[in-house]
C-alpha cells in the first residue's frame, strides 16, 4: 500500500484540550488544511479510551489519508475489528519487534518502525517482517516526546536519510520553515504534532505546512 507522508499528524489528545477541540474534531481541520496521514497517538490513555479515539478518528477521515495506531497493535487489531479503516501501526525500538507486529497486522497493513541511528535503519531495511518506513527525529528538540534522543539539526537528519533504504519521516520540534530543507534532503514527509495540535487553528496551520512541503528549496 502506498501512503503520502509528506504532511503526517501525530496527534496529542492534552494540546487538542487545550485548545477545546476533541482529537476527531482537530484531524477533520487538520485534513481540511491539507494533513496526509494521521497517527494517533495515546500514551496516557487506556485501551478502551484509546480505541475509542481511533474510531472517531476513522468517521471523519477520507479514503486518502492513512490512520496508523501508535504502539498498541491491540487496538488496531479491535479497531479493524469494529469495521474501522485503519491502515496500519507505528513501532518504537523497545515496542513489539517488527516480526511480531507483521504476523499480527497482516501482509497489508503498514508497518512503521522509529529509528535514530545508522545500525537501525539498516535492521529495519532488512527485517524480513517488512518494514514500510521509518521515523527518524528528532530533528529538533521537543517536549511532546519525553524518551526523545538528542536533536539531530537538519546535517544529522540528512545524514541518516541518505542511509535509509526505506521512505524516511522527520519528527521533533518541526516548523513549516523546515520542510522544504528535510523534502531536498530526501525525507518523504515531516511528522508534526505541536505545530497543529497545539495551533489556535488546526486548519490553517495545516496548511501552513501543506504549502511548505510543495515549496522548492531556494538555494542561495
Amino acid at each position: 500500500m502506498t501512503v503520502d507522508l509528506s504532511v503526517y499528524l501525530v496527534t496529542d489528545a492534552g494540546q487538542c484540550a487545550a485548545r477545546g477541540r476533541s482529537v476527531a474534531a482537530t484531524v477533520a481541520d487538520a485534513v481540511a488544511g491539507g494533513v496526509t496521514a494521521v497517527q494517533i497517538r495515546e500514551k496516557d490513555a487506556d485501551g478502551g479510551a484509546f480505541l475509542r479515539a481511533v474510531l472517531e478518528v476513522a468517521e471523519v477521515l477520507p479514503e486518502r489519508v492513512a490512520l496508523i495506531v501508535n504502539d498498541r497493535v491491540d487496538v488496531f487489531l479491535a479497531a479493524r475489528a469494529a469495521g474501522a479503516r485503519v491502515t496500519g501501526v507505528h513501532v518504537g525500538q523497545s515496542d513489539l519487534p517488527p516480526g511480531a507486529v507483521r504476523e499480527l497486522i497482516g501482509e497489508e497493513a503498514v508497518l512503521g518502525l522509529s529509528a535514530a541511528t545508522p545500525a537501525e535503519l539498516r535492521a529495519a531495511a532488512q527485517d524480513p517482517a517488512r518494514v514500510d518506513h521509518v521515523g527518524i527525529g528528532a530533528l529538533h528538540a521537543t517536549g511532546t516526546k519525553a524518551d526523545a534522543p538528542p536533536a539531530l539539526g537538519h546535517p544529522g537528519f540528512a545524514r541518516l536519510v541518505a542511509l535509509s533504504a526505506l521512505p524516511a519521516v522527520a519528527i521533533g520540534g518541526i516548523t513549516p520553515a523546515d520542510l522544504p530543507l528535510l523534502r531536498s534532503a530526501g525525507a518523504a514527509g515531516a511528522a508534526v504534532v505541536s505545530g497543529i495540535c497545539a495551533a489556535d487553528d488546526a486548519r490553517t496551520a495545516a496548511g501552513e505546512y501543506a504549502r511548505a512541503w510543495a515549496t522548492p528549496l531556494q538555494h542561495r
